[in-house]
């Protein structure tokens, strides 16, 4: 079942074409997520879902019935739907419990409940003022879901939070779905934040959906070099080198690049589709090595968890079955 529908939105301001002929489904359940740099129209979209921008052309469905701008109505707001900005926007010096007990429409075990959830539990007699940013956050988000909404709209809801209260924010939304059933659409600052939540990735680029699908295909399988940067490094393999790595793939060295993250490659005994290289650099990560490594035609970064070679080292590099992708240039 299709919770939200999104058709055909598009809007230009002061000239300027900000979402193009935008459109697409999100069903109950669905975790989905909105990628793209900044400035590509992620949180206008957002907004235009909320009922708080008016699209110049295009609708949007929510809960079954569309979603009216500020053209339509003098209040934007449509039942089911919340929204959380990147500013929590609490309202001054009120205490938590003022704040929250004005907004809850739940009884009160339900909404005791909802708190523990949201980690606010002991933050009740502190004031909105006295609270850091990653506690604002989660009161504005306890907020919103008093209203019992079945479809949230999350706008970079980790932005500015430290380490601690990322972690702890990401693992209440991800909790929303699996105890209250709760359907979110979200836009990170960070796309890689997404890998590990989202059912279904949604990249944007100039106001427009360029590539859709689930998080290992966008990642894997990039529709262009913008789509493979948001996600990660990788490396862009051209010419004889590229012949040589992929001898499977059907003959469109003119035509193609091969794109590879760098712990796609495998470091070992050489066989067809191997391609001996010299280690240039090896640098120590932590969890990983990289090493630089010049072929050819090609410099490539490569990432193995355990490291046996040395600068001015040969060795013959190769890829994991499947994991290469070949765009055009």
């Amino acid at each position: 079942m299709d919770l939200l529908t999104v058709s055909g939105i598009s809007l230009t301001e002061r000239e300027t074409v900000v979402l193009q002929n935008v459109s697409f489904t999100q069903q109950a359940g669905q975790k989905v997520a909105l990628a793209g740099e900044s400035g590509t129209g992620k949180s206008t979209l957002l907004q235009v879902i909320a009922g708080l921008i008016q699209p110049s052309a295009g609708e949007v469905h929510a809960n079954g019935s569309r979603v009216r701008g500020p053209a339509d109505i003098l209040v934007p707001d449509h039942p089911g739907v919340a929204y959380l900005t990147q500013n929590s926007a609490l309202p001054h010096s009120l205490r938590v419990e003022q704040v929250l007990r004005y907004a809850n429409k739940r009884p009160a075990a339900e909404a005791q409940a909802l708190y523990e959830l949201c980690h606010i539990s002991h933050l009740a007699e502190r004031r909105t003022d006295q609270l850091s940013g990653g506690e604002q956050q989660r009161v504005a988000l306890a907020r919103l879901l008093l209203g019992s909404p079945r479809l949230l709209l999350l706008d970079e809801p980790f932005s500015n939070l430290d380490r601690v209260h990322k972690r702890i924010l990401q693992g209440i939304i991800e909790d929303l779905g699996q105890r209250l059933g709760i359907t979110c659409l979200l836009v990170s600052h960070d796309p890689a934040d997404t890998l590990s939540w989202a059912d279904e990735i949604m990249v944007m680029r100039q106001g427009r959906i360029v590539q859709q699908g689930p998080p290992e295909q966008v990642y894997q399988q990039p529709v262009d070099e913008y789509t493979a940067a948001l996600f990660g490094d990788y490396n862009i393999v051209r010419g004889a080198d590229r012949q040589a790595l992929a001898p499977v793939v059907k003959r469109k060295a003119a035509e193609t690049v091969l794109l590879v993250r760098p712990e796609q490659f495998v470091l070992g005994p050489q066989s067809r589709g191997t391609l001996l290289g010299t280690v240039k650099a090896v640098r120590f990560y932590g969890s990983y090595y990289e090493l630089e490594i010049v072929l050819p035609e090609t410099m490539i970064r490569v990432r193995t968890a355990r490291n046996e070679w040395k600068p001015g080292s040969l060795v013959p590099i190769s890829v994991l079955p499947g994991a290469e992708w070949n765009m055009k240039k």
